[in-house]
């Protein structure tokens, strides 16, 4: 990978006609010279705010257009008007974000870096934050201690000059499809405040969709960043397993199946902060090569014609819900328009052996974590320190032997190889992000009886779960909308280590149709 430091510059050719299909024309021509002297001492309108992404604002600070402060201002009166609506950030950390801007300025570095200025938030679930709190959506851990170290992914956004400045809201462990908890709230999603933002990454996708910052951290271990980018109606990528690193001093989550990026507005931002975030962590024993070319070059090439695999059926057995069914027939007869050739696929894989696993692995290490936080409390952790669904969960997991786990893991590979045969056959497979449309708020809650929340979360994580056991890459395009006005995405899902494809695609059909303006909150 080039340094990433070295890009982005100003959009020219393909990436000003990308910029200005996107509906930013502001972005692409005036915008930039209106903050001329915005380092002098001029804010940031809401208005400029809004309409710029990451790349905008990099580029700016780096020409000296606009001051990071500036930017970080704006982060914070944005989200000061809007998350009392939504409460997509549980957690505030100006002072964290103001000291790093203070040592930037005074060490000379204030405008440097492909993420110069930027500001980000982190979700509140196993990303720590130097000198905060992460409480993973759990009372347990709502007097965690503060800690000693920097997520290795944050720290990489960080170094680029990315200025986190708070946390997002996540439900109990990041287990479910909705952003509820009985520690931080109901997070609601912005295009409708009645509906669930989807989950675990729903604090994530609705600040980028409420417009607090352009990309915000997440993290995927079973739909987590695919789920709320189509609720939300923003753009959420699944990197391959080990793509991006999950230290410092642990090297996997769930065995590979969850992994950290962010949800974005754009796809030209996703491809930045895969390139930034990307790479081998010192330690680890894991890692996905990265490409010779940069991401943010290779949305720059046409895909050429790929042939895209259909799946319709969800291994759950759950439905289509109709508007579901009607956006998917309406991106194949578009990718068949493009030029591709889509072929309808039923997938081989025995639902049985994929939940199975995927509920053990997630089980075994959840309460592997509750173990090591009663060890720190000095005590035993009780019913009221979790949610109805977690007990569950937990109690579950009490009855997974070493075997079994190792059976998990034995379906990991098996699963995973499976999926490696059919892109012998398919560039791509395409298929729902959800089979139902974004649900209202209380119907995925962790707080109610176990069997009435697996009936509802039939329709949730139909799709996601597949490429966390497998591995491979999936992505959620926001590219069609319910009959009431709520987005749904569609998901592309690559070959191990595909994300190129995957992004090459998903920059012509944002380039083809574009997506929808963000909502108005």
């Amino acid at each position: 990978m080039q340094n990433p430091a070295a890009t982005p510059e100003e959009p020219t050719g393909w990436q000003r006609r990308h910029v200005l299909k996107a509906g930013a024309v502001a972005a692409g021509v005036g915008l930039l010279g209106r903050f001329a002297h915005a380092s002098g001492g001029d804010a940031v309108s809401p208005a400029d705010y809004q309409s710029m992404d990451a790349w905008d604002m990099a580029n700016a600070v780096r020409k000296g257009e606009l001051a990071p402060e500036h930017l970080l201002a704006a982060a914070m009166a944005r989200c000061d008007a809007v998350n009392p609506k939504v409460n997509a950030v549980n957690m505030r950390h100006d002072e964290y974000a103001t000291a790093l801007l203070k040592s930037r300025r005074a060490g000379g570095t204030s405008n440097a870096g492909a993420l110069a200025g930027v500001p980000i938030l982190i979700k509140d679930l196993n990303t720590p934050l130097e000198g905060t709190r992460t409480t993973h959506g759990c009372r347990l851990y709502k007097d965690a201690p503060l800690a000693s170290q920097t997520s290795t992914l944050i720290a990489r956004y960080q170094a680029q000059g990315a200025v986190p400045f708070g946390k997002t809201t996540c439900p109990e462990f990041g287990l479910t499809t909705t952003t509820e908890s009985l520690l931080w709230g109901q997070t609601r999603n912005p295009w409708n405040l009645a509906h669930s933002a989807g989950g675990s990454s729903g604090g994530a996708a609705a600040a980028v969709a409420a417009g607090i910052v352009p990309v915000a951290h997440a993290t995927d271990g079973g739909g987590s960043i695919r789920i709320p980018a189509s609720y939300c109606g923003v753009v959420g990528l699944k990197p391959s397993r080990y793509r991006t690193p999950s230290g410092p001093g642990k090297y996997e989550g769930w065995f590979g199946a969850s992994v950290g990026n962010v949800v974005s507005r754009n796809i030209r931002d996703m491809a930045l902060f895969l390139d930034i975030g990307q790479g081998h962590e010192p330690g680890s024993p894991y890692w996905a090569k990265p490409l010779v070319r940069p991401y943010v070059d290779e949305i720059q090439t046409a895909p050429g014609t790929l042939r895209i695999g259909l799946v319709r059926e969800s291994l759950t057995g759950a439905p289509l819900d109709p508007a579901v069914a009607r956006v998917l027939d309406e991106i194949v007869k578009r990718l068949s328009t493009m030029g591709h050739n889509v072929e309808e696929v039923q997938l081989k894989v025995d639902p049985r052996q994929l939940f199975g696993a995927h509920g053990a692995v997630i089980g075994d290490a959840l309460l592997t974590m509750i173990h090591d936080r009663e060890q720190a409390l000095g005590r035993t952790a009780t019913a009221d320190d979790f949610e109805r669904v977690t007990q569950v969960v937990l109690g579950n997991a009490k009855n997974v032997t070493g075997e079994g786990l190792y059976r998990a893991r034995q379906s990991f590979e098996t699963i995973g190889g499976y999926m490696e045969q059919q892109f012998q056959t398919f560039d791509v497979i395409l298929s729902p992000v959800t089979a139902n449309v974004t649900p209202q708020l209380g119907l995925l809650s962790l707080d109610q009886p176990w069997d009435s929340y697996a009936h509802n979360a039939m329709g949730s994580a139909a799709f996601t779960v597949l490429a966390n056991v497998s591995g491979q890459p999936a992505i959620s395009l926001p590219v069609g909308m319910s009959d009431n006005g709520l987005p749904i995405g569609m998901m592309f899902t690559g070959p191990l280590g595909g994300e190129d494809v995957l992004l090459r695609l998903s920059a012509q059909i944002e380039q083809d149709r574009g997506w929808a303006k963000l909502p108005v909150v």
